[in-house]
């Protein structure tokens, strides 16, 4: 089974890279952007098939190591 995470920053949260990424896409010439968040992607393969037991083990790195839940959301999808 594959765990496919998504984190994102909070709203409200200064993202100081997203505004970095906006500035350099209207240094190329690319107008009408308005606002860039970044986040992280990560792929976790998992050896576990039962679907409940999985959902446990990503919840479980995802609060513990993988995002800082203070400041970061998480979402994940899990496929086979």
């Amino acid at each position: 089974m594959k765990a496919r995470i998504h984190i994102t920053l909070k709203n409200g949260v200064l993202d100081p890279q997203g505004k970095a990424i906006q500035n350099a896409l209207s240094a190329l010439g690319v107008s009408g952007v308005e606002d860039v968040r970044q986040g992280k992607y990560i792929e976790v393969k998992l050896g576990e098939m039962d679907e409940a037991k999985a959902r446990e083990t990503v919840e479980r790195m995802c609060r513990d190591l993988l995002a800082n839940t203070v400041i970061e959301n998480y979402s994940y999808e899990l496929a086979s």
